[in-house]
């Protein structure tokens, strides 16, 4: 028998064990703390330079919980503990604070507050270009209230203009860069009401092609809203849910190709391998549509037909940083919101590390001197952890203790809402006997268990088609976006050099 005494010594001695020497300095940390407010100084000489360039990074979903276990598993990607690792984000000299409610909504949507941070102007749940006397599926509420975004803006003002996604490019967040719609589910016009297209409503993929026609870059998902109903998929010849869904028989790819000026280079690819064969100083148009619905997550992406983040954003700054007006470019790292609305927190994770990657790679290829970055959320989640965990814990394992409930074992990151917790018999299952932290490649369909791994959760029913084995899925994921405050973060604070009146930071208030 283990003496209490030996045992609390024993953990004692584990929890000393995790702590770097340095760290057991008080100098250490003064010394740190100097260094900080020496920054914070030399900040109050304020760059007031003009902003040539925009870039705004938007992580859907992502709210403080998820940086900061993002922020961990970078390090721990990299071998580290991951507490004491940097975010790219974390690099950023400004950080604020905003409130995401909608005019209509305590608990945000990403249709609502994109029509905020990029119009300037709040708006109900659901609705995206338009201010909050337009009702949510109501055509009839459209007409005379639509409000215009920054990258109409930046157009106006003769700057290039760009918008990459993960999502498909006329999701929520990109759509209220171009469009105005009384529902932001209305992505072909296959998913509209009748009475809808009978006031003459067009959808948002539509809308993409012809309200602003020259965007230089546009890149993500969304492929089957661009061709006529039941048109074969170029790369899921097979699957029925990959193809083409638009009721006018319109092939809005053809309809892009068609508003390009003939001198001008305009390309239009579909896989990852078309993309990086280009070279983008010689591209004046792109349209990347990667996947028939949202693009892949990053830890299912096909690296040959799908890009990552950071590829599509280097070579959209590449592309427009040609204009010596500067440009705009809206960076959206979507699927961070899926990965948590589905209850798998290693998909989420893993894509905002990818985001901050793509962070990190703009920085990279911009200057302070004449580029403002910007990168914030839309919402929050219902994402969390905790446990007490000691320090380098993987930030997918078990927190040290059983639970003071019903004494089993639990995840240190838990969800509040949705899949990946059910009770079965009465009883919570006992996580323990699941493999957490593995991602197991499985065929799983409707109505059917899938392992613990695909997403920190006990159950998931019903289970998403495994990403790779046709296309996703589309899904309603417009609900349990609980707000929570996100972050912004400012690279600097020089103005915005553009007209009508914008505001200095286009970000809600």
């Amino acid at each position: 028998m283990i003496s209490p005494f030996l045992v609390l010594a024993i953990g004692t001695c584990l929890t000393n064990s995790l702590v770097p020497e340095k760290e057991k300095d008080p100098k250490y940390w003064r010394d740190q703390a100097q260094q900080t407010l020496k920054n914070a100084l030399r900040l109050q000489k304020l760059n007031t330079n003009v902003a040539k360039n925009v870039i705004m990074f938007l992580g859907d979903g992502m709210g403080v919980s998820t940086v900061t276990a993002a922020r961990i598993l970078k390090g721990q990607l990299h071998h580290n503990p991951g507490e004491e690792t940097r975010l790219e984000m974390d690099k950023f000299p400004y950080v604020a604070l905003s409130k995401t409610y909608n005019t209509n909504a305590q608990v945000p949507d990403s249709a609502g507050t994109a029509t905020a941070y990029l119009c300037g102007v709040k708006a109900n749940e659901g609705t995206v270009g338009v201010s909050a006397a337009t009702q949510r599926t109501q055509c009839n509420t459209t007409q005379g209230n639509e409000v215009t975004s920054i990258l109409r803006w930046a157009k106006d003002s003769g700057k290039s203009v760009g918008i990459v996604t993960t999502t498909r490019v006329n999701h929520a967040t990109p759509s209220a860069a171009y469009a105005h719609s009384a529902d932001r589910d209305w992505y072909s016009d296959n998913e509209m009401p009748p009475e809808a297209l009978s006031q003459g409503c067009k959808d948002i993929a539509y809308q993409l092609m012809h309200n602003v026609r020259d965007i230089e870059v546009i890149m993500g998902g969304g492929r089957k809203y661009m061709f006529p109903k039941n048109r074969t998929d170029v790369e899921y010849e097979m699957d029925e849910k990959a193809r083409g869904t638009r009721l006018d028989g319109l092939n809005l790819v053809d309809i892009w190709k068609s508003f390009k000026p003939r001198h001008k280079h305009s390309h239009y690819v579909w896989n990852r391998t078309e993309l990086l064969t280009l070279d983008p100083y010689g591209v004046d148009y792109l349209l990347g549509l990667f996947e028939p619905g949202d693009m892949q997550y990053e830890l299912n992406r096909n690296s040959t037909t799908d890009p990552s983040l950071s590829e599509m954003v280097e070579i959209a700054i590449k592309i427009l940083s040609k204009n010596p007006k500067g440009f705009f470019l809206l960076v959206e790292g979507g699927r961070i919101d899926h990965g948590h609305h589905e209850g798998k927190a290693k998909q989420a994770l893993h894509e905002a590390v990818e985001m901050d990657q793509a962070i990190g790679r703009a920085g990279a290829m911009t200057s302070l001197e004449d580029t403002l970055t910007i990168v914030t959320a839309d919402h929050s989640h219902v994402f969390t952890f905790g446990g007490y965990t000691p320090r380098g814990n993987s930030i997918f394992g078990l927190a040290p203790m059983v639970s003071d409930t019903d004494k089993k074992p639990f995840t240190s990151i838990l969800y509040g809402n949705g899949p990946g917790y059910k009770v079965v018999g009465g009883e919570r299952e006992n996580v323990s006997m699941v493999d957490y932290g593995e991602i197991v490649k499985v065929q799983s369909w409707e109505g059917t268990r899938c392992p613990l791994g695909m997403g920190l959760g006990t159950l998931q029913a019903p289970c998403r088609r495994p990403q790779g084995q046709g296309s996703p899925k589309s899904q309603d994921l417009s609900q349990s976006n609980p707000s929570s405050n996100p972050l912004v973060r400012l690279s600097s604070s020089v103005t915005l050099g553009m007209q009508h009146g914008l505001p200095q930071l286009p970000f809600p208030s």
